[in-house]
């Protein structure tokens, strides 16, 4: 059973996000701020975490940090009271994959919680497929019908990168951290030649396409 972790200092809110989860037919465990959270993720495994960035004892972004660094792949959807851009860059930089701004909707919490979780089944497998077009990880190959393109290995995986989380913000620190690595000394505009040159290679491509969300990064967002 799929196991979700809820890292909350409200209980009603916590009661609230476990009782639709339940619902759902997930398994629920609770942490009242980021230490017991911290705790509860060593204890059991967990699938996906629900997190509020405002917390007692170790706070939201602590967590985020602490989590990504046990676990790259770990889905964790931030809850936060509220909505400015630089809260919602910070969370994506230190590797959170979506954000709720409360109060929120229950089933737009449940549409995330599903679309992150999908998110990691398809990063876990070999191959990532956008409508008609496949990406092969074990050959570095770019498969559409009977075409097969072979892309530079950045282009590769950065497209790969982007591809594994249809929908999710990546930041250009972010892309630069996972794709070129923490001690690359380049700038941003290195990820910005690099997405040029993927839209140009797929500009007659209408299955998936590379968005830029303005003050935050790039996204994927599949069309087909």
């Amino acid at each position: 059973m799929t196991t979700i972790l809820v890292a909350d200092d409200e209980a009603p809110i916590r009661e609230l996000v476990g009782l639709f989860l339940r619902n759902e037919g997930y398994r629920v465990i609770e942490a009242a701020d980021g230490k017991e959270a911290l705790e509860r993720y060593a204890a059991e495994p967990v699938d996906l975490v629900v997190l509020d960035i405002m917390m007692p004892v170790i706070d939201g972004w602590t967590l985020v940090k602490e989590l990504r660094s046990a676990d790259p792949s770990l889905p964790l959807l931030m809850l936060t009271a509220r909505g400015e851009t630089w809260e919602k860059v910070k969370g994506f930089e230190l590797g959170a994959d979506d954000y709720l701004t409360k109060p929120f909707d229950p089933l737009e919490l449940l549409a995330r919680v599903k679309s992150l979780l999908k998110r990691r089944n398809i990063a876990a497998t070999q191959t990532i497929r956008l409508g008609s077009v496949v990406l092969d990880r074990q050959t570095y190959k770019v498969m559409r019908g009977e075409e097969t393109m072979s892309l530079p290995l950045k282009e590769f995986e950065l497209l790969c990168k982007l591809a594994e989380s249809p929908g999710q913000v990546f930041t250009r620190d972010q892309l630069i951290d996972r794709i070129w690595g923490m001690d690359y000394e380049g700038d941003y505009r290195t990820v910005d030649v690099h997405i040029k040159r993927l839209r140009e290679r797929f500009a007659s491509v209408d299955d998936f396409g590379i968005e830029t969300v303005r003050g935050l990064g790039y996204r994927l967002e599949v069309r087909a």
